[in-house]
């Protein structure tokens, strides 16, 4: 496998990038001075690809919601009833995996024992192990993991939000799907799902530390096999620019009531530079609303209607996006009240922009002090087509014009909708 230099003189950065015959890109980011190293193993596979046409077929198959999620638990099991998890433990390394809405990735990190880690996951990760005994135990185990979400006030407000925010996109499904439909899973939906999306030419595995390329490379050969490169066709339904409902309520155990506000995108379909430009945009905006430095923070903390767990995010996607903001308050009308006066009169200011924009760039080169921050980072954008190293060039040349226009455009009050959890009444009436 040869390896292609991307250098950034800028950051002293250098990410080399090879794809192997089997199609797996592989990407090395040495950090010699680091004493951690990192990596992750992952595939664009997640809770919204629902519907889609297995290689060699015509038609779409339907499949219920949780398989990524169900497949992420399953894979660490091995055939003589050990788990990866186990042979972990005796290198020491720290390992986890999780299943977003876009995709699943297996990871580690270690100071010591770099190449048997990663012999572990090449492993674990490219020998699925199903039989219907051990996916009836799953279907347990999860089914109590999703009661359990069902009861989390924090989860709860966060997808409920989200069946405000969309009509049709299945990022309003939960990631783990319902008791319901993973009892219908069995072993040969999995299998048909890890054919599909474990395909190596839709997988990367990104190492990042200690790290040669060399050995890297002669690990892959020996653990990652080449199939049959076929592209995947996947569904997801039209979604309309309009949000669902504009408010939701829940009751649960809790004291004090949790809201999150959400702004809809409308501005979606695409990937690359053009994304991370609005990735920046709004990051920016956001700490110029919402910051702890802003108006608008102080003036609801000020008011007692926020406390220190108010904050605010974005989340980018190819085929969706939205804005959060989110915290606990007695009085989450009156929060919401406050941000659409606010909204209503805002002046943005060149000399708040360029503070922001300076925290904004310091936020980004702190990323490359951390293996694990700047895994992530890399790991999500790369399936997002983006090319983190353009970060520089793209925040340089944003202007205040692009704040105000995305303000306008983006945080609109047809696009605005709120969740909210409240506790019980005082007499325990559910």
């Amino acid at each position: 496998m040869v390896f292609e230099k991307i250098e950034d003189k800028r950051l002293n950065e250098i990410l080399y990038k090879g794809v192997h015959k089997s199609g797996l890109t592989v990407y090395v980011l040495p950090k010699k001075e680091h004493s951690k190293s990192y990596a992750a193993f992952a595939t664009n596979y997640g809770s919204i690809d629902y519907r889609f046409i297995i290689p060699g077929e015509d038609e779409y198959t339907e499949i219920p919601d949780g398989v990524a999620h169900f497949l992420e638990h399953k894979l660490f099991e091995q055939p003589d009833g050990s788990n990866a998890f186990d042979a972990y433990s005796l290198t020491g390394a720290n390992a986890n995996a999780f299943t977003s809405f876009n995709s699943t990735v297996y990871l580690y990190s270690c100071t010591d024992k770099y190449y048997e880690n990663l012999e572990i996951l090449l492993d674990f990760v490219s020998n699925p192990y199903f039989t219907k005994e051990n996916v009836d135990k799953e279907q347990g185990i999860i089914g109590q993991e999703i009661r359990m979400y069902d009861d989390d006030p924090g989860w709860r407000v966060f997808f409920n939000l989200l069946d405000c925010l969309y009509v049709n996109h299945p990022v309003k499904k939960d990631i783990a799907g319902t008791v319901e439909s993973i009892a219908e899973i069995d072993k040969d939906v999995l299998y048909k799902c890890y054919n599909t999306f474990y395909n190596p030419t839709n997988m990367i595995l990104f190492t990042c530390g200690n790290v040669d390329c060399d050995k890297v490379a002669e690990l892959v050969e020996k653990y990652v096999k080449a199939t049959p490169n076929t592209e995947i066709k996947r569904y997801l339904p039209e979604e309309p620019k309009v949000i669902n409902k504009k408010y939701i309520e829940q009751k649960l155990s809790i004291s004090t009531p949790l809201f999150q506000i959400g702004f809809k995108d409308t501005d979606v379909g695409y990937g690359g530079a053009k994304l991370l430009k609005k990735e920046i945009v709004t990051s920016i905006l956001l700490e110029i609303l919402f910051g702890e430095g802003s108006d608008l923070y102080n003036r609801l903390y000020n008011e007692g209607l926020i406390n220190d767990s108010f904050g605010s995010d974005y989340e980018g996607e190819i085929s969706y996006g939205f804005s959060s903001v989110s915290g606990e308050s007695n009085e989450p009308d009156k929060v919401l009240e406050v941000i659409t006066d606010t909204f209503s009169k805002i002046e943005f200011t060149d000399e708040e922009f360029e503070r922001v924009k300076k925290v904004e760039i310091a936020r980004y080169l702190r990323m490359w002090n951390s293996v694990e921050g700047v895994s992530n980072t890399m790991v999500s954008d790369l399936f997002k087509n983006i090319n983190i190293f353009e970060y520089s060039d793209i925040v340089k040349n944003i202007t205040l014009d692009d704040i105000k226009l995305r303000f306008k455009e983006h945080f609109d009050e047809k696009n605005c909708v709120m969740s909210v959890i409240k506790p019980y009444e005082s007499n325990g009436d559910k």
